[in-house]
């Protein structure tokens, strides 16, 4: 039994043949809330990717040509991503920066902005891969002001890569039916271990950084002395 049994309204296959001639429209919504309203880290957005591109290919599912099929779902993620920034940049500051402590505080909000300042085009790409922090990463942007031309460019870049991409390789994989058969089996076991990798190469980096900083601020202090 694969991971998506233990909550079956959550499995991808459920969602898309439960929602019979509505299925891409039900998805695009998925997808947006996910990237779009804070709600949505519940989603199954990676697995849904990959099973509508899946299940295009071997079942015609929505009777739409590939091509279309993938572009709705990025257009939907992208859309999702801008409304997420606006959420940040115009309800967040009033919110959160009041706020001398916690998640959205201010001086959070503060570090939020230096991070993307330093940070800002690959966190907003590579967020979209990895669960949770692609539903946050688009408010956290609005709320660390990002510059939102910056902010939109890499959200495209990263709506394409991700909607787009992961619908095309679910596709390509129902071509090969026995690849097919174990993607739709183990798929959320196969994405939690790719997660568990950019997370892994995340913290690596990020260590890296900050010990760079480290040696940066000591060789300062002794030019100083």
């Amino acid at each position: 039994m694969h991971a998506a049994g233990l909550i079956p309204w959550l499995s991808p296959e459920t969602i898309i043949t439960a929602a019979g001639p509505w299925a891409l429209l039900v998805v695009c919504v998925i997808v947006f809330a996910e990237t779009g309203l804070l709600v949505g880290f519940i989603l199954p957005g990676d697995t849904l990717l990959v099973i509508s591109g899946v299940l295009t290919s071997t079942n015609d599912i929505f009777r739409l040509n590939v091509w279309l099929v993938a572009l709705l779902i990025a257009l939907a993620a992208f859309v999702g991503g801008e409304v997420g920034y606006l959420i940040g940049s115009k309800g967040g500051p009033a919110v959160f920066e009041r706020k001398e402590s916690g998640l959205f505080s201010r001086r959070n909000v503060e570090r939020t902005n230096a991070f993307f300042d330093r940070y800002g085009g690959m966190t907003v790409v590579l967020a979209r891969f990895v669960p949770v922090v692609r539903t946050f990463t688009p408010v956290a942007a609005g709320i660390g002001h990002m510059a939102w031309r910056r902010y939109s460019l890499y959200n495209l870049i990263g709506a394409l890569l991700w909607g787009f991409g992961l619908t095309m390789l679910g596709y390509g994989i129902g071509f090969i039916p026995w690849v097919a058969h174990l993607v739709t089996q183990y798929i959320e076991l196969i994405l939690i271990g790719v997660v568990v990798l950019s997370i892994g190469i995340t913290v690596w980096h990020y260590f890296r950084e900050r010990a760079k900083a480290r040696r940066d601020e000591a060789d300062q202090s002794a030019h100083e002395r």
